[in-house]
Parts: C-alpha cells; sequence; structure tokens
C-alpha cells in the first residue's frame, strides 16, 4: 500500500524527534503546548508552537525556512523555547534565515539542537539577526550532533545587536560526532551598559575543519564582554581561532579567553584579537595550546581503558 503524504509527515516527525534526543534534547517539551517550540527538517516545518508574549512566523523556502520570532515588551517567558533543525537523509541542503528580537525589558532562553545523524554529503546553513532591546534578556544554547561520516559544512552566521542594558549570552556545543567542516562567524554589537558573553566549545577529530571567527565591539559606555572558546582537536584535524575584542568607550571592559587541546597530527591557531581606541577601554586575553595530561591518560588506562578512549573521556570532561 502507498504510503501518504500524511504518513511520511508523521515519520518524518518520529525521526526528527529521535534525533532530538540523540542530540541531548528532552523530546516531550516538543509536543507540551504549555512551551514554544519548532521543529525543522530540512525545508519542512513539522511544528510549531507559539505561547503568551511570542510571535512566531515561519515560511518555507527552496532548501529551509525564514523564521521571525519577536519577544513582546515585557514579556518574561517563564519556560525555555525549544528550536530543533536537522536533516535526516545523507545529502540535502538546509538554509535557516533567521530575524530574531527581544523588545524591551522582554527576558527568554532559547535552546537549540540541530541534528544531522547520517550526514554524508549536507550543508547547513545559518544567518541570523538579532536585536536585544533595551534591558531584555536573551541566553540562547545551541547543540550539535552530527553522527560518525564528518561528511556535512556547518555555516552558522550571525549579527547581534545589543541595546542599553541589554544581556545576551551563547553557548555553542559540537562534541559530539564528527565535525565535518565548521565555519563559525558571529558579530556583535554592544551598546551602553550591556554584557555579553559568547562561549564555543568544538571537538574535532578524523580530518575535521574548525574556523572560529568571534567579534565583539564594545560601543557603549560600561559594555561588557567574554568570549571563551574550547577546542579539541585530534589525527589530523585542523582549527583556528579569531576571537577579537574591541573597546570604543568608557569604562568598557572585555576578555578573550581561548585553551585548545591538539593530540595526533592535530594542528591549532588560535589569535586573540584585542582593539582599544578609548583612554577609559580596557581589553585583555589569554590564550594556550597544549596536550592533554599523560598521567591523567595513564590512571584511566590503569583502570582497563584504551588509549584513545581515555583521551576521549578527558577531553569530553574538558567540553563539558
Amino acid at each position: 500500500m502507498a504510503r501518504t503524504k500524511l504518513d511520511m509527515i508523521s515519520k518524518e516527525e518520529e525521526d526528527m524527534t529521535a534525533a532530538y534526543a540523540a542530540a541531548g534534547g528532552n523530546s516531550e517539551v516538543l509536543h507540551n503546548h504549555e512551551m514554544s517550540s519548532l521543529v525543522v527538517s530540512g525545508n519542512k516545518v513539522l511544528s510549531a508552537n507559539g505561547t503568551e508574549g511570542i510571535v512566531l512566523e515561519k515560511k518555507e523556502t527552496e532548501h529551509g525556512v525564514d523564521i521571525k520570532m519577536t519577544i513582546k515588551k515585557g514579556y518574561k517567558i517563564p519556560l525555555p523555547v525549544h528550536l530543533c533543525f536537522g536533516l535526516i537523509p545523507k545529502d540535502g541542503i538546509q538554509e535557516i534565515q533567521m530575524d530574531f528580537v527581544a523588545e524591551e525589558d522582554s527576558e527568554v532562553e532559547l535552546i537549540a539542537h540541530c541534528t544531522f545523524p547520517n550526514a554524508v554529503k549536507v550543508i547547513h546553513k545559518m544567518d541570523a539577526k538579532m536585536v536585544i532591546g533595551k534591558n531584555a534578556s536573551v541566553k540562547y544554547t545551541e547543540t550539535h550532533f552530527h553522527g560518525p561520516h564528518g561528511g556535512i559544512q556547518v555555516l552558522p552566521k550571525a549579527y547581534v545587536k545589543i541595546e542599553e542594558g541589554g544581556n545576551y549570552s551563547t553557548n555553542f556545543s559540537l562534541i559530539s560526532g564528527r565535525v565535518g567542516f565548521l565555519e563559525f562567524d558571529y558579530s556583535v554589537d554592544a551598546g551602553k551598559d550591556s554584557i555579553c558573553e559568547m562561549v564555543t566549545k568544538v571537538y574535532g577529530k578524523a580530518d575535521d575543519k574548525i574556523r572560529i571567527l568571534e567579534k565583539i565591539a564594545l560601543n557603549g559606555e560600561n559594555a561588557r564582554s567574554v568570549i571563551k572558546s574550547r577546542l579539541a582537536i585530534t589525527d589530523d584535524a585542523v582549527s583556528e581561532f579569531r576571537g577579537i575584542t574591541e573597546g570604543h568607550a568608557a569604562m568598557a571592559r572585555g576578555h578573550v579567553d581561548c585553551m585548545e587541546v591538539i593530540q595526533g597530527n592535530a594542528k591549532a591557531e588560535a589569535v586573540p584579537i584585542v582593539r582599544v581606541d578609548h583612554p577609559l577601554a580596557k581589553v585583555t586575553h589569554e590564550a594556550a595550546i597544549g596536550c592533554v595530561d599523560k598521567k591523567e591518560v595513564e590512571t584511566l588506562m590503569a583502570r582497563g581503558l584504551d588509549e584513545d578512549d581515555a583521551i576521549d573521556i578527558i577531553v569530553k570532561g574538558m567540553l563539558a
């Protein structure tokens, strides 16, 4: 008997739900109508649920979905908003355009899981524009799960504007499965009395390639920021990190902190860049590249693990 379109969508929803759980998400939240959620598979919106204080618009395109999300003025969203993006097939393209606004005095937490468990020839692009309004607060956590093949290009790009008194923190994690090719490009314009924290954690193996570019311009008086990068690479993986913080206003304070761990034939480059053109601004940095502690590896091997598994546990512990 031929499967109907509804049957195929239901199967796709089941697959995406399973992939979401594999990526570390709690799949029950995707079916909880008291919580806002959005599930996108390729260029299909499989489910969307909004709650009071959130305006959610979506439009399916040839290769992805255009999304506009607004947190209305003064609303403190009590429960996290869950987002699920991914592709189940081995090949394909997913392009996500995100237009996000947190209006004045609003507050929200966004939790995104991006999952590509079978990727052999997949491209995932995310192009986001975000505005954090006056005294608004946004926390954004993004976790990726890629499977074992490494045949994926992940190209996230974002421009974030934080208005006076706004607070924005983001945590990007890609430590499950192969990275493939990652090119991460985030730029932040931080206004007066704003706070920005950016954390990136990536674990590259085999011939994975990782490029991280994060830039924060402290354009407002008393703006504060931290860029924190934790990269681990092994085998023949390659990583490049650029963390840029610019102090352009009185009492602006910023810090760039990069730590990379390498094993095997991996090659790592870390370049923290600080620029200051106001005499009352201050920006600092630190960077370190090294190998896994030999004594820690030997301790785990003495408990029955082989060397590769011991290193894997130590690295994942650091990234966690």
